[in-house]
């Protein structure tokens, strides 16, 4: 009786000892805890100095997607380097970059004006710049150089699709409420896929742009999806905008949560398609 009990402990105590063997085969292995690195950087071009921040997971080392910011008419700011840094968390090595140069920034819409409206006028000047910032991204060992992205609000939005329509390697350009339609389509330049979040109600780009950048889009047989999100007006990503249309009543911005949300998810899936 002794005997089968002492068999019957041994049998279960070999049988624990292999579920317990088989569990730890089947334990996902460790990951690592992403650790943002953010770096101020500077960088030339266009015969000016221009500042950059650039941000990505110091634990991974493997090559990666990497994503332009291009910021708005305020400037290389907070904003900007914010919006790198939630890039940074999806996975990608991201650079908000300097248009202005030398880290030049505005506080009030004609200080704005003054430093975003020669670049609406001059687009190789605009080049210049963007592509100053694009090759500096590029000397960082991270980056996969067939997979780089370019998102961009306001201004930024702007500038993005204009560098995408003069040809620059880009995979994708997302343009978060900027203006459609400053540089004409080119089928035998644009290369890169595009994404347009809009803001359904937003004065500055007012519908009978969206219709002259949609027909022009289809003449030449782009690739691009355009998202309208309903009661958007202008800057509706940010949130400091409700505030900045209190300072400033005659300029027609506003933050909505729901839009911002909503294009971020647009941007992330269509991400997600080009950088297969």
């Amino acid at each position: 009786m002794r005997a089968n009990i002492f068999i019957g402990i041994c049998i279960l105590t070999v049988a624990f000892s292999a579920a317990s063997c088989n569990n730890e085969d089947k334990q996902e292995p460790e990951t690592k805890t992403p650790a943002l690195k953010e770096e101020n950087i500077t960088y030339t071009g266009d015969g000016i100095t221009m500042n950059g921040f650039v941000v990505y997971d110091s634990n991974n080392t493997e090559k990666r997607p990497a994503v332009l910011v291009v910021h708005e008419w305020w400037g290389m700011n907070d904003y900007a380097k914010k919006r790198a840094k939630e890039l940074a968390d999806l996975g990608y090595i991201a650079m908000a970059l300097d248009m202005f140069g030398e880290g030049r920034t505005a506080d009030n819409p004609d200080s704005a004006m003054k430093l975003a409206g020669p670049f609406y006028g001059n687009k190789e000047m605009a080049k210049a710049r963007f592509d100053a910032a694009l090759a500096k991204l590029k000397s960082y060992n991270q980056v996969d150089p067939n997979k780089i992205a370019a998102i961009g609000y306001c201004f930024g939005g702007a500038m993005v699709l204009n560098m995408a329509k003069l040809g620059d390697d880009l995979a994708g350009v997302v343009s978060f409420h900027g203006n459609l339609n400053v540089v004409p389509a080119n089928k035998d330049l644009l290369k890169a896929k595009i994404l347009v979040c809009h803001g359904a109600d937003d004065p500055l780009v007012p519908q009978a742009e969206v219709d002259q950048f949609k027909k022009q889009m289809d003449s030449i047989g782009a690739s691009y999806t355009f998202k309208a999100y309903p009661g958007a007006v202008h800057a509706f990503t940010n949130p400091a905008a409700t505030a900045v249309h209190e300072k400033f009543p005659n300029l027609p911005v506003g933050y909505n949560a729901a839009a911002d949300s909503a294009s971020w998810k647009d941007m992330k899936e269509f991400f997600g398609t080009i950088f297969k």
